[in-house]
């Protein structure tokens, strides 16, 4: 662009629409205790609202980057923040979880086309190697600012509003960005592409939809039960047929070359699964907050708020020690952390006090996310040329993605499968004029039926006999937080054994992106 001022308003263009993106991705997660009593959903639907959106954004990320680079970045955004805003309507007037679910769907199609578009757009904007660096800080400093403060727009609104208003909030914010593109951000599109590749397009998506929604869908089918194994096979078929097609075709939609070079590969996997952690660990603190401490939804904004100021200083710190002491050592140290954190998150118990170890869960939680995410960022887009860097930048969206929508999978059936099998019989030999069949089903599935318990009118005579209920469901929730727990401390030790062992220990040189400042070369 011809001026620095008017670099920096289209930085603030397409971080604003950024900050769209993946605020949607957490902000719902206030409103399914609410969502799920109005629509009597159960954990598994609920899961759905929130996976809905992530699974389609992640299997789309590469397609759209494909489609941006053909027919114009900003052209591709532009589409996306009109879909946002249309679908988020059709999520505001939805009368059933099915009409939610869809909505969130398309909603994340269209974040899809935005979110590659960003960083493609900010690469082409900014050909100064210091802005650029500076830039691309910005860019990702949104993305933790985005995800950290989400549980406290949600409970802000919620507390307000109905859960509708996590939908029209969209409206207003996607059009004034959608307005402010049009003016502001320049077109770009590269000047080499090759084939669409449909094909590989086609088996990611199926391959990631089908394993996700076996893992959703296991505790309710039974884990190897016929059509969940089945799910499983097909899903690492496709996956596998993926693989195979893209080390083939001419034109991928994937290089897979790019996860021989071990600075690429590692720190992907490292983002995976802090976001595995992550999504997980906040989908379970939801539940934690509304359903076994009973907050309001402006209560739990307001409690996470030490997860959001964790992020903000973790961040900022984590990029200076990296160029100090290396990326390595900052990954593994991260992941240890998030590991910390989970354990301690794990041995909650329903009499613990909130300053004490969930704070410290939290913040622990916090930092480890912004300790591994910010050094692995910088390895991955160091990885590659900067002619390349569109696709650097849709493998780290995409795995970060994927874990988060994984996470949320699997540890949200962990949970939900220890929580049926110790409260289904109890909810079952409750009789139906106490309690409805619907409220029996919904207090069967999930902790935050607790909020409905307590509030219904109880005849003096059975309050004992609720007090016992409403503490064993809470009591049995908090034992599938510790399993799930344990699967993440697991995961997250296993991945930073990894990093320690196979990603180089020297720092690297040359000339990096996101640490562009440091090189002398002003390109």
């Amino acid at each position: 662009m011809s001026t620095a001022r008017q670099r920096w308003i289209a930085l603030v263009v397409i971080c604003t629409a950024e900050l769209l993106v993946v605020l949607d991705n957490t902000v719902v997660n206030v409103a399914l205790p609410s969502m799920g009593l109005q629509l009597r959903s159960s954990i598994s639907g609920l899961q759905w609202v929130v996976d809905a959106y992530t699974l389609t954004f992640a299997g789309l990320l590469l397609a759209f980057g494909h489609l941006g680079d053909r027919y114009g970045r900003k052209k591709v955004m532009i589409v996306g923040l009109a879909g946002i805003a249309v679908m988020s309507i059709g999520g505001a007037l939805a009368a059933n979880l099915g009409q939610v679910i869809a909505a969130r769907a398309l909603m994340g199609i269209c974040a899809a086309a935005v979110f590659p578009a960003t960083l493609a757009l900010i690469i082409n904007i900014f050909s100064d190697a210091r802005e650029r660096a500076l830039a691309i800080a910005a860019w990702t400093a949104m993305a933790g600012f985005a995800i950290a403060i989400g549980p406290t727009a949600g409970g802000f609104l919620l507390e307000h509003f109905s859960w509708h208003s996590v939908f029209w909030i969209n409206v207003p914010v996607a059009a004034v960005v959608l307005a402010a593109a049009w003016r502001f951000v320049p077109e770009s599109k590269a000047s080499h592409i090759g084939r669409f590749d449909p094909v590989g397009i086609a088996l990611s998506l199926v391959g990631i939809t089908v394993l996700v929604w076996a893992i959703i869908e296991a505790p309710h089918q039974g884990w190897l039960s016929g059509i969940s194994v089945a799910a499983y096979l097909l899903g690492v078929v496709c996956l596998a047929v993926f693989v195979w097609w893209e080390l083939r075709t001419p034109s991928p939609v994937l290089d897979m070359a790019l996860f021989r070079i071990r600075r690429f590969s590692l720190p992907a996997l490292a983002i995976a699964v802090a976001y595995f952690s992550m999504f997980g660990f906040l989908f379970m603190i939801t539940q934690y907050f509304q359903g076994v401490m009973e907050l309001s939804p402006l209560q739990f904004g307001i409690h996470s708020l030490p997860f959001a100021v964790s992020i903000a200083i973790g961040a900022p710190l984590a990029t200076l020690i990296a160029q100090r002491v290396g990326t390595t050592a900052v990954i593994v140290f991260g992941l240890v952390v998030m590991s910390v954190g989970m354990f301690i998150a794990g041995q909650v118990k329903v009499e613990t006090p909130y300053l004490g170890p969930v704070l410290i869960s939290m913040v622990l939680m916090g930092l480890g996310l912004a300790i591994v995410q910010g050094p692995a960022t910088e390895s991955i887009m160091s990885s590659v040329s900067l002619d390349e860097a569109g696709a650097g930048s849709a493998v780290n969206d995409t795995t970060r993605e994927v874990g988060g929508t994984l996470g949320v999978a699997v540890l949200g059936s962990i949970v939900a499968s220890i929580y049926t099998t110790k409260v289904g019989p109890r909810i079952d030999a409750i009789p139906d004029a106490l309690m409805e069949p619907y409220q029996k089903a919904f207090a069967r599935e999930t902790v935050v039926s607790v909020i409905e318990i307590v509030k219904a009118p109880t005849n003096s005579v059975f309050a004992a006999q609720k007090a016992d209920l409403v503490y064993a469901m809470k009591a049995a929730s908090l034992e599938g937080f510790q399993l799930a727990s344990y699967v993440t401390v697991g995961s997250a030790l296993a991945c930073a054994l990894a990093v320690a062992v196979f990603l180089p220990w020297a720092r690297q040189s040359g000339t990096a992106v996101l640490l562009a400042w440091r090189n002398t070369d002003s390109r």
